[in-house]
């Protein structure tokens, strides 16, 4: 999952992005505004965590503009101030959620992950797949009922091949996902990345690769 964390205090910021991270998710961060805008223009997020009170342009103003536009992104709103009122007119602009600050931060991986299934079609909060169970919100595989212990990539890039639902996942989209905007595009992290996560499921081989295209599984 790719996460957008917009928030002008820096050191809440890092903080959320490193927690994120720390729970298989690609985090960029952006201390205002027009910075967010900027990336959200070349970059498709998944959630973006948008703070309301933000300098160079507001952040009620980023939404308006991400909603006009039409964004596939899930927005999940926060603002020091937990007013009924101030949840209502958040809400208003076009957020998908609303959280009041301060906040307990396994409330927020929990909004974000459920904003996250919002996809169209909604997947359900487990995936299964091929005799794998994927849980996000308890961090845990098993393959036919045994658990595999992944790195946050591993688990990353698993989760996108299962959200995919058997389509082909390209390397481009699964750095897009698992990884933040400071990889090198050239890397070839993704082909070490899929080695052994394989070798982890064991056998029989339920990642296929798609010569020219892609993985599924």
């Amino acid at each position: 999952m790719r996460v957008l964390v917009v928030e002008d205090e820096r050191v809440l910021a890092d903080a959320i992005a490193t927690g994120l991270r720390r729970e298989a998710m690609a985090v960029d961060v952006a201390y205002d505004g027009a910075g967010a805008l900027e990336r959200t223009g070349y970059i498709d997020y998944d959630v973006i965590v948008l703070d309301r009170d933000l300098p160079k342009v507001h952040g009620d103003e980023v939404c308006r503009r991400l909603v006009a536009d039409r964004t596939a992104s899930r927005i999940l709103m926060l603002t020091a101030s937990g007013d009924v009122d101030d949840k209502v007119e958040g809400l208003g602009l076009g957020a998908d959620d609303y959280l009041a600050k301060p906040f307990v931060f396994i409330e927020l991986v929990a909004r974000v992950r459920a904003l996250g299934r919002r996809s169209a079609p909604a997947l359900p909060p487990v995936l299964e797949r091929a005799g794998v169970r994927l849980d996000p919100g308890k961090r845990l595989v098993t393959r036919d009922g045994e658990e595999i212990a992944l790195t946050k990539k591993e688990f990353a890039v698993l989760e996108e091949l299962m959200r995919a639902e058997g389509a082909v996942v390209s390397q481009e989209d699964l750095l897009d996902k698992a990884w933040d905007e400071n990889i090198d595009p050239f890397t070839n992290v993704v082909r070490v990345t899929m080695m052994t996560l394989r070798k982890k499921l064991g056998e029989p081989q339920v990642i296929e690769t798609v010569p020219g295209v892609g993985y599924k599984l």
